[in-house]
């Protein structure tokens, strides 16, 4: 099937309606006990309710309408996801890692509250995702269920999310060129986005032989999302960023903006995008979705 004229996509209403879902699945798990947890719980909620681009749970959610999967079992995993996500911003905040004091808008879990509480809060995100998978609500099928975790685990683990962040950490100071940049970012940016597309494959029981072309998309995406992260890191806005900018630099960490200049990281990550879109080629109306996802990447630098 070759692909149709891109439909009218109100992105804006479609992460607002996943946004609401995400925060919906996180309430059910994060209602106060009553009892000496209250403050983790807290802490919790002060982190993941509310906020973010929720990138990573809305590309779960189009992708599993390629497949017509059951879009509330997509939105557990796409919570899945985010929760990762938000544990390792957390994390990543501490004073230990990046010592931010700003996230989302509001004060880092470790300023709003204290640096154990923050620690608990990152942990327990951590396995509050692979209870939500492990969960027959997510999906009747144990071996569904088993991929998805195996899979969630890899992209958050050493050769995903923490190995890059630990690439990231050596980095500073060093002297990096392209190829080493996007080993790093593949891992810590480029492998939870991966997974958000997988997972969708994996609720389909499309086998890994037939990924490829949505792999090549999540691959794209992901870099032209980081070279758009530099670029917003270079000129954004800090309030409608919701945190501080121009902390690569300071650190001494090469980007793919200081490695190519602003002009050509844009129009290298334009590129990217055009690549994602064109991977999706054999898909018509369906494939709006991930199309009108990809087009925004290169929107938020601007």
């Amino acid at each position: 099937m070759l692909a149709e004229p891109l439909a009218s996509i109100d992105l804006a209403e479609e992460s607002r309606r996943v946004g609401a879902g995400v925060d919906a699945i996180f309430l059910s798990y994060l209602r106060p006990p009553g009892d000496g947890r209250d403050r983790l719980f807290e802490a919790m909620r002060h982190a993941a309710i509310g906020g973010g681009k929720r990138l990573r749970p809305l590309l779960t959610v189009a992708a599993s309408r390629l497949f017509k999967i059951d879009q509330d079992r997509a939105l557990r995993v796409g919570s899945a996801i985010e929760a990762i996500h938000v544990y390792s911003l957390i994390h990543d905040d501490l004073p230990c890692m990046d010592d931010d004091d700003l996230r989302r808008g509001k004060p880092t879990v470790h300023k709003a509250f204290d640096e154990a509480t923050a620690v608990l809060a990152g942990d327990c995100f951590h396995d509050l995702a692979f209870e939500i998978l492990a969960d027959e609500r997510t999906h009747e099928d144990p071996f569904v269920r088993s991929e998805l975790v195996l899979e969630l685990a890899r992209a958050s683990g050493l050769g995903g999310m923490g190995g890059g962040q630990m690439l990231d950490l050596a980095a500073e100071g060093q002297s990096l060129d392209i190829g080493a940049i996007t080993r790093l970012q593949q891992l810590k940016t480029g492998a939870l986005i991966e997974y958000a597309i997988e997972a969708a494959c994996i609720m389909a029981r499309i086998p890994a032989s037939g990924r490829t072309s949505y792999r090549g998309y999540a691959h794209d995406l992901g870099l032209a999302f980081q070279i758009c992260d530099d670029l917003m890191d270079e000129d954004g806005d800090e309030e409608a960023a919701g945190k501080r900018l121009h902390k690569d630099a300071a650190a001494g960490k090469a980007t793919f903006v200081s490695l190519l200049g602003k002009d050509r990281a844009r129009q290298q990550a334009s590129m990217l995008v055009d690549q994602a879109i064109a991977h999706l080629q054999e898909h018509g109306g369906e494939a709006d979705f991930l199309r009108a996802i990809a087009n925004y990447v290169t929107e938020r630098d601007r």
